[in-house]
């Protein structure tokens, strides 16, 4: 990997890390402000709807300008929303701005990667993206809910009383102050870039022409196999991944009888089997071999039934260890491999089909407008799987049923997109064989 490379993972560990920590603080405001619990979950929704809204903008903006440029210019709007919600800003709107930088970010740092890194390396790029992503969901997390916790507030009363001025509420623009540090050295991070990066079109600030434009993408994407294929299965991927977050959380208390705070801790043994998955596909998977990988999301909905039938007490009880006031016994050692298969699965299958799709955008059209093409259709999946989640809530279905349900979707829908693709190569083998020989020829340039 080059120097760009270091550079561009680095800032995105830390904005990333900020978003976690910023949705932890966020919501323990909302808690504060004695909002109603339904207003933690539509924190998700604010940060996701620009993803969707802002589509057609960010991709030609990413285009029109360096990458690490927009890269700074993400990171500082952000920053803004976060101070926007220290200031008094009501939590929705503030992370729904910072929803707008990290929309107008992801076209940016995954087009950077196309443009400057040898298609030899892609693969290997995307993973190491996807593993530090998944760092900065676990140690964001963490670091959320240290800054709002009950020690660091001790601490501060003992040590710094003055800083404090209205119990947690202070604490809590604490906690804000210094993720608005971590955005702003995000952006630091890109001043070394700032001119790197590739200029394709002048950005016209006509929304009617540029939602054409998206549309032209859309449709060029949608009507290449190889495009169509990955951005199906991402698409897919990403939508099941978001829900199956809050399964996972419900699951935790239903199944292994968790409370909240442990749920939450298991989501990281999963999370380290996404890292894993990703990491170990870097290193073997080409992009050449990238569609091999798809009976791998056929088995991650099979493991994810597997979830519906199991229930605790399999072993006896013993802690293993603990980790603060949290304890891992023996009797979910099983659980624990469960979820770490599914995550690995997970990081496995994702990494090289995101590598294929972004490759194929490359060599059809702007990195930019490509990859803002795929964050349309994969957070549309994401608001759409969520809202039929929340719908099977409230009408009470069981949650056994739901995973059984939601796990036989993945692997049935899978499946048919694997038979889509292998009759039509069957049909024409050189069509597809052609379009990989083009896309990695287009890189190597």
């Amino acid at each position: 990997m080059n120097r760009v490379f270091y550079v561009v993972a680095s800032s995105q560990f830390l904005s990333s890390l900020a978003d976690n920590a910023l949705l932890i603080a966020s919501i323990a405001l909302l808690v504060q402000m004695s909002e109603p619990s339904w207003f933690s979950p539509a924190l998700k929704i604010f940060f996701v709807i620009p993803y969707v809204i802002f589509a057609p903008f960010v991709g030609a903006f990413a285009d029109s300008r360096p990458k690490g440029q927009v890269m700074l210019v993400s990171n500082i709007l952000k920053t803004g929303g976060c101070i926007l919600i220290f200031f008094g800003l009501h939590p929705l709107l503030g992370y729904g701005i910072v929803g707008i930088g990290a929309a107008l970010y992801a076209p940016a740092k995954y087009g950077i990667l196309v443009e400057l890194l040898p298609s030899d390396k892609l693969v290997a790029a995307n993973g190491w993206m996807e593993g530090l992503i998944i760092a900065a969901i676990i140690f964001g997390t963490l670091l959320g809910g240290f800054l709002i916790s009950d020690t660091l507030n001790q601490s501060l009363v003992k040590f710094t009383p003055e800083l404090l001025q209205t119990g947690s509420y202070g604490l809590i623009e604490i906690a804000i102050s210094f993720i608005a540090c971590l955005y702003l050295l995000a952006a630091f991070l890109n001043l070394p870039i700032f001119n790197v990066g590739l200029t394709f079109n002048k950005l016209k600030l006509d929304y009617q022409f540029l939602l054409k434009e998206f549309a032209v993408c859309l449709t060029t994407l949608s009507r290449d196999h190889l495009g169509k294929l990955s951005l199906m299965v991402t698409t897919l991927f990403w939508g099941a991944g978001a829900t199956l977050q809050f399964i996972m959380l419900k699951w935790a208390q239903y199944a292994l009888h968790m409370n909240l705070a442990e749920s939450a801790a298991l989501q990281a043994v999963s999370a380290i089997g996404v890292a894993a998955g990703a990491v170990y596909a870097a290193y073997t998977v080409s992009l050449k071999s990238s569609t091999k990988v798809l009976p791998y999301g056929a088995m991650m909905g099979f493991v994810v039934c597997g979830m519906a039938i199991y229930h605790d007490g399999l072993l006896p009880p013993t802690v293993i260890f603990n980790l603060s006031s949290i304890a891992f016994t023996l009797n979910h050692l099983p659980a624990y491999i469960l979820l770490m298969l599914l995550g690995y699965l997970s990081g496995y299958f994702v990494v090289p089909m995101n590598a294929l799709l972004q490759s194929r955008g490359y060599a059809l059209m702007s990195t930019g407008q490509s990859i803002a093409a795929q964050g349309f259709c994969e957070n549309i999946a994401v608001l759409l799987m969520l809202l039929i989640y929340s719908a099977l809530l409230w009408f009470d279905v069981s949650l056994p049923l739901i995973i059984l349900g939601f796990g036989g979707s993945v692997t049935v829908l899978t499946l048919l997109i694997m038979y889509q693709y292998f009759r039509l190569g069957k049909r024409a083998v050189d069509p597809i064989e052609n379009q990989i020989a083009q896309t990695i020829s287009l890189l190597g340039k």
